[in-house]
């Protein structure tokens, strides 16, 4: 997410306007698409691959959607009025075409899951698949959202843990192991992890807002000491979902490059952009040396 200097942010308020791509930020998708790397790992070669592929596109339109109505949502509620990079800004403040934009991201969006499991006949993932969908659009809906309250932070990692890692897996494998209830906890903490490496540049915008986000409440050290510790969850569980999916050195793997870049990225400030690149480097990685690794 880019900002304008504080000192600054009056004036850009009434002058900036980004382009698409800009408002887009495409790396922010990698929370919807990681599940897919995290589903196929654990589940190797038993994993229907088409279905979780499709699938996952489908999460990613959702999550655009749902990117869309926050942008709405924030705009017409007072919070994140100074931020560049809003959808709403690139239709220079109107909310009308952001949220066209939005509800035909949707209607795609779950039409392309509601394809996937006709072609499986897993329509009972429903039961797991509409409450979140549910709670997505509550995220954001009327005057005093869910993102506005406490419960924001725990919503999304419902969503990104049992909903979106949750329903791949079951599409995948068709069934719930110990191995997946573990990978629920790890897109779980990620996702918490990004939401509130997000939070702390906009402390007083939110909080002028009536947003009741974590950053607000506890502020910015001790929100940051907890995208370390929600991170450190994700890696512990991640590695054990592996040892208990029976790939002992994927998880020896996973484990160590998750040191690795823990230790490359010290110098770093906690920010969106550095969570979601280390965490895709070391899931892609650790995707490689499970690939190559029967060829040697």
């Amino acid at each position: 997410m880019t900002y304008p200097p504080a000192g600054q942010a009056e004036e850009n308020a009434l002058t900036m306007q980004p382009r698409w791509w800009q408002a887009l930020n495409p790396a922010i998708y990698l929370i919807s698409v990681l599940p897919l790397f995290g589903v196929l790992l654990l589940a190797e070669n038993h994993a229907w691959v088409e279905g979780v592929a499709i699938a996952t596109l489908a999460v990613v339109l959702l999550q655009h959607a749902i990117n869309l109505f926050n942008d709405v949502s924030d705009w017409q509620l007072g919070a994140d009025t100074h931020k560049f990079d809003s959808w709403v800004r690139v239709f220079a403040g109107n909310t009308r075409p952001v949220f066209l934009q939005g509800m035909i991201s949707a209607v795609v969006g779950m039409a392309l899951g509601l394809l996937v499991l006709s072609w499986s006949g897993q329509y009972w993932i429903l039961l797991v698949a509409v409450p979140m969908i549910l709670l997505g659009y509550l995220y954001n809906a009327g005057k005093k959202p869910l993102s506005y309250t406490v419960l924001g932070e725990w919503v999304t990692g419902l969503c990104y843990g049992p909903g979106v890692f949750g329903c791949l897996y079951l599409v995948g494998t068709g069934e719930l192991t110990p191995p997946g209830i573990a990978g629920m906890v790890t897109f779980a903490s990620l996702a918490m992890a990004l939401l509130l490496s997000h939070q702390p540049p906009q402390i007083e915008t939110d909080a002028e807002a009536g947003k009741r986000t974590f950053a607000v409440r506890y502020g910015k050290v001790t929100t940051c000491n907890t995208v370390l510790l929600l991170l450190l969850i994700a890696v512990v569980s991640f590695t054990a979902a592996l040892w208990l999916a029976g790939c002992a050195s994927c998880a020896a793997v996973f484990i160590s490059l998750s040191a690795v870049a823990a230790v490359f990225s010290l110098h770093d400030s906690i920010n969106p952009k550095s969570v979601l690149l280390t965490s895709s480097m070391v899931f892609v990685c650790t995707m490689l040396v499970s690939a190559i690794s029967p060829l040697i």
